[in-house]
C-alpha cells in the first residue's frame, strides 16, 4: 500500500509540474534560509558552556550608580581579587588582565638582528592569568602544567599559536618569546586550542605576576577606586550557594573595602553568569571577538519562523486551488471503496514527497551558500552545516512543514461527497477555499511587508550612522599603533618632526586613541578645587597639543593646552560642564580640574563642542582631554587623498625604518569607526536577504494562484471577450481582488512591524525617525511586486483567442 501511495504521488507531481516547481521551489529556498539561520544560531547559543561546571561560573562585574543611570563595567578593581581570596576562602576565584594588541616577537637565531625576528600582533588572546584560573576553566594540557603560570617571566601558549610562532608545537616548550618589546617570557606549557565558540580565548597566557611587576606598563593600578575593563574576575560558587545570595554579601564586601558606597556610586556586587557573558550588552567589551545580542538571536527565530509560514502558506493555497481538479478522482476513489484515512494517508504522501524532495534541494542550497555566511553572521570559516543539530532540525522543520501543508488539504480533498464529485460539482466556493486562500495571502504579504518595512528602516539607520557628523574629521586619517616603552618614547619627536617633513601629510598627533573609539577609561574627579567629587566619573583621552588640529575637533569657548609631557592643562567637553550645570563654555575657562584622589590640579584652557565618544548606540560622555606622554602610544595623521596608496606605503618604510623593532599595523579611522557597527550592518543585509527571499516566495505562490485560476476560468474570460471586455478589464478582473488583500496585509503589518523597529531603534541614541515615509513606500513596493507578478499571467490570459478559449474544456 505505502509503495503504491508513493507511485501515485510521484504521478500527481510529474501531472503538474508547474505547481510542483513552485511548490518545490519556495519550500527550498526557505527551508535553506532557515537551515542557515539555525546554524548561526546554534553556533551562537553553544558559547562557553563546554566548560564543565558551565553552570557554577560566574563573572563578577562592577555596576556603577551615578543620577543619571545605572552603567556597568565588566571589570573589577585589581586588589579585589586577593581580598575576596581572604573573605570567602571556600570559593574558587581567577583574576586575568588583558592587553589587546600586543607584540610577540619570535627571536631569530640573532637575536641582535631585529630583522631576522618574526614580529606577531596579537589582537585578542594575550591575557595575564594566574594559575588558579584553571582551577574553574577547562584546558587539554599538551605539555607544562598550570604550575608554571606561578612564576614570573612565564608563558603558557596553544597549540595553534605555537605552530605559528615555531613552525611545530612540539618543539615550543623552553623557547623565548618578547611581548611589547619589554617582557622576555619562557614558555612553559602548551594548551590546546580554544573552541571556536569560547568568550575566552587561551592563546597567549603570561604569568598574572608577570603584570604586577610590570603596573605602569600594563595598568595595574593598585586603587580600589580604579577600574578597567582589562582586568577581570571569575569565580565558581559550591553547588549548594545561590549567586542571589553571594551577591548580597558581595555588597558588604564593596562596602568594607571602599567608600564610594557611600554615595553608592561604586558596588561590585552583580554576578554574571557565564552563559550571559555572551549576550549580555549592558556590560559589553567581550574578551573574545564578537558579542550578540539575545534580540538579534530572536529577530533571527523570528524572520526564520515567517518564512517557515510562508513556504507553507504557498503549499496550502496550491494544493486547496488543485483540489477541486482532483474532485473526480477523489469520487471515483470512494465509489471503488477507499477510506478517508486512505485518501488522507495519499495527499500526506504526496506532500510528504514534495518536501523531502525541497528538504534534499533546501541542503544542496544551503551548502553552496554555507561560504558566504560569515558575510552576515560572526561564525568561522569552517562552520559545519551537517551535524546532529541540524539533522534534528532538518527533521523536525519537515515534520512541522507536512503538519502545516498537508494536513488542511488531506481533510479537504478526504471530504468531497462522491456524487458531487463524479458530477464535477466540487468548486473552491463550495469547500471554502476562497476565503483561506484570501487569509493566507494576506497573512503571507503582511510577512513579506513585515520585512520590507524592516528592511528600509535597518538600511536608513545605517546610513544615517555611516554618515553621521561625529563632531570631528574621520576622514583620511591614518592611525598607527606604537607603543608607550621608553624607547618608543624616546623617538617620538623626532619622528613626528620626520612625518611633518613629506608634503603629503597635513598634521601628526601622538595620543591614547581617537577621539571615537572603544575606549571607557575612566575616573572620579575634582572640580573647581571643591573637595567633595561630583556624582558622576569622567572619561579621558590622552593626546598632545596637535590632537585637536589632527581630528578637526572644534572649540566652544577657549584653546588647546600647550605642549607638555605631563598634565598641565586640560580641555574638556561640552557635556563635561552641562553635567556640572555651567551652560556657557566660556564660563568653565580658566576652572581647575583634579584627575582622581591623587592628581594635581590642572587649569580648563578650552571646551570643545561634543563630538561622538563611542558608537551612535551610546550617549556623549563627558571627556577630559589632557597630555600624558605615557599614554600617547597611538600615531594619527591627517594625510592628503591624493596618491592614498603610494603615501601610505612611504610611511609604513618610515615607521619601520624608526621602529624596527615593532610590527607595522595602520588603519584608516574611518574603517575603524565602521567596525563599530559591524553587527548591525549585519543585521540589516539579514533583513535585505530575507526581504528579497520573502518576496520571492510571496511572488511564487500568487504566480501559482493567478495561473490556476486562468485555467478554471478560461471560458469565462473568452465569454467576456466575445461580449466586448477589453484586455485591461479582463487583467483588473485577475489583479483587483490581490490588491484589495494587499491593502489589508498592510494594515496588519504597518503596526507591528512599528513596534519591532522602533524597538530596535532604541539601541541608538542617535536615530533616525520611523516617518510615514517608509510606510508608503513598503506598500508601494508590494503593490508593484504584485502587479508584475500578476499581470505577467492576466495579460497572458487575456490576450488568448476567444474562440480557443470557448472551445476548451
Amino acid at each position: 500500500m505505502f509503495k503504491n501511495h508513493i507511485k501515485i504521488a510521484w504521478r500527481n507531481i510529474i501531472r503538474h509540474k508547474a505547481y510542483s516547481i513552485i511548490n518545490i521551489s519556495g519550500l527550498s529556498v526557505g527551508i535553506a534560509a532557515c537551515l542557515l539561520i539555525f546554524v548561526v544560531l546554534q553556533f551562537e547559543l553553544s558559547y562557553n558552556n563546554f566548560h564543565k561546571n558551565f553552570k557554577n561560573i560566574y563573572h563578577i562585574v562592577t555596576q556603577q550608580n551615578e543620577a543619571d543611570g545605572t552603567t556597568y563595567n565588566p571589570g573589577v578593581s585589581i586588589p579585589a581579587v586577593d581580598a575576596l581570596r581572604t573573605d570567602f576562602p571556600q570559593y574558587k576565584f581567577a583574576a586575568l588582565n588583558s592587553s589587546y594588541g600586543s607584540q610577540i616577537t619570535v627571536p631569530g637565531a640573532n637575536s641582535t638582528n631585529l630583522t631576522d625576528s618574526k614580529k606577531f600582533t596579537e589582537s585578542i588572546g594575550v591575557f595575564f592569568i594566574e594559575p588558579q584560573f584553571f582551577d574553574i576553566f577547562d584546558a587539554e594540557w599538551l605539555d607544562g602544567s598550570k604550575q608554571a603560570l606561578a612564576e614570573p617571566n612565564m608563558v603558557v601558549i596553544d597549540q595553534k599559536t605555537a605552530t605559528k610562532y615555531f613552525g611545530d608545537w612540539k618543539t615550543a616548550m623552553g623557547k623565548t618569546l618578547k611581548m611589547d618589546n619589554l617582557l622576555d617570557l619562557k614558555v612553559a606549557g602548551v594548551i590546546a586550542n580554544s573552541p571556536e565558540n569560547s568568550d575566552i580565548p587561551l592563546r597567549v597566557l603570561v604569568s598574572y605576576i608577570t603584570a604586577k611587576q610590570h603596573r605602569n606598563e600594563y595598568g595595574m593600578v593598585s586603587d580600589w577606586h580604579s577600574i578597567s575593563s582589562n582586568h577581570q574576575i571569575f569565580t565558581q560558587l559550591p553547588a549548594n550557594v545561590s549567586a542571589e545570595n553571594f551577591s548580597k554579601q558581595l555588597v558588604n564586601f564593596t562596602s568594607k573595602n571602599t567608600d564610594l558606597n557611600k554615595k553608592k556610586q561604586f558596588r561590585i556586587h552583580l554576578l554574571q553568569p557565564l552563559g550571559d557573558m555572551h549576550f549580555d550588552t549592558r556590560v559589553g567589551n567581550t574578551l573574545g571577538d564578537h558579542m550578540t545580542s539575545r534580540a538579534t538571536l530572536n529577530t533571527l527565530t523570528f524572520i526564520a519562523i515567517l518564512i517557515i509560514i510562508m513556504a507553507s502558506i504557498n503549499f496550502i493555497n496550491l494544493s486547496t486551488a488543485q483540489s477541486v481538479g482532483r474532485s473526480k478522482e477523489v469520487g471515483i476513489r470512494k465509489v471503488l471503496g477507499s477510506s478517508r484515512k486512505q485518501l488522507i494517508a495519499q495527499v500526506i504522501g504526496e506532500t510528504s514527497l514534495i518536501i523531502f524532495g525541497a528538504v534534499i534541494l533546501a541542503v544542496a542550497m544551503a551548502k553552496i551558500a554555507l561560504p558566504y555566511l560569515k558575510n552576515i553572521a560572526s561564525v568561522p570559516d569552517d562552520i559545519s552545516l551537517l551535524s546532529m543539530g541540524s539533522v534534528l532540525f532538518l527533521v523536525v522543520t519537515m515534520i512541522v512543514v507536512i503538519l502545516l501543508s498537508g494536513v488542511y488539504p488531506a481533510m479537504v480533498v478526504s471530504g468531497f461527497k462522491p456524487v458531487l464529485a463524479l458530477k464535477n460539482k466540487i468548486t473552491a466556493a463550495s469547500i471554502g477555499g476562497i476565503p483561506l486562500r484570501r487569509a493566507l495571502v494576506i497573512a503571507q504579504f503582511a510577512i513579506a511587508q513585515l520585512l520590507i518595512i524592516g528592511t528600509i528602516v535597518a538600511v536608513n539607520q545605517m546610513n544615517f550612522v555611516n554618515e553621521a557628523d561625529l563632531g570631528f574629521n574621520k576622514s583620511a586619517v591614518l592611525v598607527i599603533p606604537g607603543s608607550s616603552d621608553s624607547i618608543s618614547l624616546s623617538k617620538m619627536q623626532a619622528f613626528k618632526q620626520q612625518l611633518l617633513q613629506n608634503p603629503q601629510v597635513k598634521s601628526v598627533t601622538f595620543a591614547s586613541d581617537a577621539p571615537s573609539s572603544e575606549n571607557n577609561w575612566g575616573t572620579n574627579f575634582y572640580f573647581d578645587h571643591s573637595e567633595k567629587d561630583p556624582t558622576f566619573n569622567t572619561f579621558l583621552k590622552y593626546g598632545d597639543a596637535d590632537y585637536f588640529k589632527t581630528y578637526g575637533l572644534q572649540f566652544a569657548a577657549g584653546k588647546g593646552y600647550d605642549v607638555s609631557d605631563t598634565i598641565r592643562q586640560v580641555v574638556v567637553n561640552e557635556t563635561f560642564i552641562h553635567k556640572l550645570g555651567i551652560q556657557k563654555a566660556e564660563n568653565a575657562i580658566g576652572k581647575t580640574v583634579r584627575l582622581g584622589g591623587r592628581g594635581t590640579w590642572a587649569p580648563i584652557t578650552g571646551v570643545v563642542k561634543d563630538f561622538k565618544t563611542n558608537s551612535l548606540r551610546d550617549a556623549v560622555k563627558p571627556i577630559v582631554i589632557s597630555p600624558s606622554k605615557k599614554f600617547e602610544s597611538q600615531i594619527a595623521l591627517k594625510i592628503e587623498t591624493k596618491n592614498l596608496t603610494a603615501t601610505v606605503a612611504t610611511l609604513q618604510k618610515m615607521w619601520e625604518n624608526t621602529y624596527p623593532e615593532y610590527a607595522y599595523n595602520g588603519f584608516f579611522l574611518d574603517e575603524n569607526i565602521a567596525q563599530f557597527y559591524r553587527q548591525e550592518n549585519q543585521l540589516a543585509m539579514v533583513y535585505k536577504i530575507f526581504a528579497f527571499i520573502a518576496i520571492f516566495i510571496s511572488c511564487l505562490g500568487l504566480y501559482g494562484l493567478v495561473s490556476y485560476m486562468a485555467v478554471q476560468r478560461t471560458k469565462e474570460v473568452g465569454v467576456r471577450k466575445v461580449l466586448g471586455a477589453s484586455v485591461y478589464s479582463i487583467v483588473l478582473l485577475f489583479s483587483k481582488e490581490f490588491m484589495i488583500l494587499i491593502a489589508i496585509s498592510f494594515v496588519i503589518a504597518m503596526p507591528v512591524s512599528w513596534y519591532m523597529m522602533s524597538n530596535w531603534l532604541q539601541n541608538f541614541a542617535y536615530r533616525i525617525p520611523l516617518t510615514a515615509g517608509v510606510f508608503v513606500l513598503a506598500i508601494a513596493s508590494s503593490i508593484i511586486i504584485a502587479w508584475v507578478t500578476v499581470g505577467y499571467k492576466a495579460v497572458r490570459a487575456a490576450l488568448v483567442n476567444p474562440v480557443k478559449s470557448l472551445r476548451s474544456e
